[in-house]
């Protein structure tokens, strides 16, 4: 089976044959990290119609994940050729899959960049957001859109204040530590992220990821795969097109383009085997969970909650770093975890974060 879905996949994303350099390391690291198996790039590509017979008898889910996995070696190119996107969107009908993100690609390709990040927030992961799915975030106003910021919100802002409180070792209290090194606002403040985003600051410590743009890549690869709503997979197309093609200028109310990422050498292995933990841990939307009611729990105890996997070998082989170690903070956030240490009167503490090679 790993056999063919690797030979459909490459016959939709590489029309011509060919893949691209980028498309053949993530395939070549996707596929055994989900699988454990190899990806086969020797044999003949298998037309759309091959594979729907193939994965007849295979849910509309499995089905719709390898489209979700062509879309993703699509996104990776720049140019994107319209005729890419067109065969990913053969493949997916034949393969009675609606994806989301197929639209964004067919955007790409016609150089429709402002339409396309409309589509990212028209079928993607926010597509159905409320004001009742803010429940989770704790602000006290309505926010108009899912990366709304939230930037006068006392009661937010000494909720967050109050987790450094909490004991050491706790999830709460490390979140806490994590914002000090790197200097970041609490959610309510003038300067902080949009409280959405600021959830998945929880992740970086439950999964062990520091807080380099490579880390990030690896960190919505994680939320985008532990979600069983198929819509999650629009975050991690959205960083792929902040972070490796630049299609996008801006996302998640925060994030600015930064291309050149995904295909450094060994990324494609770290986001590969985030998505293996993924989709190994306890079923989650982590974007939406209440990270206030889990705070007291010490990290390990919040790992076991969720079943997360450790990290693979390769993935730390490749250099995946976690928040408190050398290569887990940038530059700029000791800087301004050092200002902000400054500014309260108080010592700057990296807790172990160190600035890695470039």
């Amino acid at each position: 089976l790993v056999s063919l879905l690797s030979r459909g996949v490459i016959g939709a994303v590489a029309p011509d044959g060919v893949l691209t350099a980028t498309q053949t390391l993530l395939l070549r690291a996707v596929v055994p990290a989900m699988t454990g198996f190899a990806a086969d790039l020797g044999s003949p590509p298998l037309d759309a119609a091959g594979l729907a017979h193939a994965l007849r008898h295979h849910a509309l889910a499995f089905r719709t994940r390898i489209v979700q996995l062509m879309v993703l070696l699509a996104l990776v190119r720049r140019p994107l050729p319209p005729e890419v996107a067109d065969s990913v969107a053969a493949y997916a009908a034949e393969l009675s899959v609606e994806e989301g993100m197929l639209p964004v690609a067919h955007r790409f390709a016609e150089g429709s960049l402002g339409l396309a990040a409309f589509d990212f927030e028209r079928n993607g992961y926010t597509a159905a957001w409320d004001e009742a799915a803010a429940g989770s975030l704790y602000t006290t106003r309505r926010l108009a859109s899912a990366w709304d910021l939230d930037v006068a919100d006392d009661d937010l802002a000494r909720r967050w204040q109050s987790l450094e409180g909490l004991p050491e070792g706790t999830i709460g209290r490390l979140v806490t530590d994590f914002y000090r090194a790197r200097g970041f606002v609490y959610p309510g403040r003038p300067g902080s992220a949009p409280p959405l985003l600021a959830q998945h600051d929880w992740v970086h410590v439950l999964a062990d990821y520091g807080t380099t743009v490579e880390s990030e890549l690896e960190v919505f690869a994680f939320i985008a795969r532990a979600n069983e709503d198929l819509h999650a997979f629009s975050l991690l197309a959205m960083v792929v097109s902040l972070f490796e093609t630049g299609y996008l200028r801006t996302g998640a109310g925060l994030f600015e383009a930064s291309p050149g990422h995904l295909s450094r050498h060994g990324v494609p292995e770290r986001v590969a085997d985030a998505m293996r933990r993924g989709a190994l841990c306890t079923s989650t939307d982590f974007l939406r969970c209440d990270w206030f009611a889990l705070a007291e729990l010490p990290l390990e105890q919040a790992r076991a909650q969720f079943a997360v996997p450790a990290k693979g070998s390769e993935a730390v082989a490749a250099g995946s770093v976690g928040p408190w170690e050398r290569g887990g903070i940038s530059p700029f956030q000791v800087a301004a975890g050092t200002a902000l240490a400054v500014a309260e009167g108080r010592r700057y503490e990296s807790f172990g974060a160190e600035v890695g090679e470039d």
